[in-house]
C-alpha cells in the first residue's frame, strides 16, 4: 500500500515520456547525488533549501519529489509546495527505490551544460524534417521540459555554439548525430541511458527508416515521412512546427507503448443490421 500522497516507481515510470507526465523535481543533497550521480528521465535538479527561489517554475502543473530514500527531504518539500496550493506527491522509496527496480536514469555527464534556470539549450539546421523534430520531442519529454531549441543556416552552428553554449544535434562531426546506419533519434536514446524505455526502441526504428530512407524497417516509416515532409510544408517557422510535430510524436509514442497490437477496421464499428419482422 503506497504512503500518503505518494507514486510509486513503477506508475512514474508509466507516466514518464507522456505530456501529462507530471514536473519531476530531484531534491537530493550534494552528497546523495554525488555517490549516484544519475536523474530520473524528466527529472529537474532543484535545492531543497532554496524551495522559496525556485516553486513558482512548477505552478500549474503537479509534481513528483524525490530525495535518496523518499523521507524527509521530499516530504517536506512536497508538503511545502501542497501550502503554497501546489499539487505534490512524493516517490515512494525514493531514488533507492527507483534504482532497486532496474529502472532506467540518465547519467548527469551525459547532459549538456544547463544555464541559471537549470535549462539546457541546444541548436541544429534550420527547416527540420525528422530526426530534428524527433529529437527536440525525446530532449522535452524525457530530458529537460523546459530545453530551448534554436533553427539556424548551417553556416551558423558553430558561432551559436561558441557563443551562447548551444550543444549542436544533428549536424556532421558533432557528439549527437548520425553513426554508422543509426540516425540522431538513436543516438540520444542509446547515449542518455533511454535503452529501457521499450517503446522509445520500437520509435527509433521507426524514426531511423524515415529518416535515413529505409522504410522497409517499418510499416510505420513512410507514414512518418509523409507526415514529417506534410509539416514542413505546413509551417514556415521551424518552431510552430516542432510544437505541431510534438503532438506527432506524442502519439506514435503512445501507440509504440499501448497500441501495437490494436487492429481497427470500419465493420466492427459499423451499426448492426436490425432485424425484419
Amino acid at each position: 500500500m503506497s504512503a500518503l500522497n505518494a507514486i510509486t516507481s513503477d506508475k512514474l515510470f508509466r507516466l514518464i515520456g507522456t505530456h501529462n507526465c507530471p514536473a519531476i523535481i530531484d531534491v537530493r543533497t550534494d552528497d546523495d547525488f554525488a555517490a549516484r550521480p544519475f536523474l530520473i528521465p524528466g527529472a529537474a535538479r532543484r535545492r531543497f533549501d532554496r524551495i522559496e527561489s525556485w516553486f513558482p517554475d512548477f505552478a500549474g502543473r503537479p509534481s513528483v519529489v524525490y530525495c535518496h530514500k523518499g523521507g524527509g527531504i521530499s516530504a517536506g518539500v512536497a508538503a511545502w509546495l501542497r501550502a503554497r496550493g501546489l499539487e505534490a506527491e512524493i516517490l515512494e522509496g525514493g531514488m533507492t527505490a527507483w534504482s532497486e527496480a532496474g529502472l532506467p536514469a540518465i547519467p548527469e555527464a551525459s547532459l549538456p551544460p544547463r544555464d541559471e534556470l537549470g535549462r539546457t539549450l541546444w541548436v541544429t539546421r534550420a527547416r527540420p524534417k525528422v530526426d530534428r523534430i524527433a529529437c527536440p520531442w525525446l530532449i522535452q519529454r524525457f530530458v529537460d521540459r523546459n530545453a530551448t531549441f534554436l533553427f539556424v543556416s548551417p553556416a551558423d552552428i558553430d558561432k551559436v555554439v561558441e557563443r551562447f553554449g548551444a550543444t549542436a544535434f544533428d549536424v556532421e562531426g558533432v557528439h549527437w548525430s548520425h553513426r554508422g546506419d543509426q540516425c540522431t533519434f538513436d543516438t540520444m536514446v542509446d547515449g542518455l541511458g533511454l535503452t529501457g524505455f521499450e517503446a522509445l526502441q520500437r520509435l527509433a526504428v521507426i524514426v531511423r527508416g524515415a529518416d535515413t530512407g529505409q522504410p522497409e524497417l517499418a510499416p510505420q516509416c513512410a507514414g512518418l515521412l509523409a507526415a514529417s515532409l506534410g509539416l514542413s510544408r505546413m509551417y514556415a517557422d521551424d518552431l510552430e512546427q516542432l510544437d505541431a510535430g510534438m503532438v506527432l510524436y506524442d502519439a506514435l509514442y503512445r501507440w509504440c507503448r499501448d497500441a501495437t497490437d490494436e487492429t481497427h477496421d470500419w465493420v466492427s464499428h459499423a451499426p448492426k443490421a436490425r432485424k425484419r419482422r
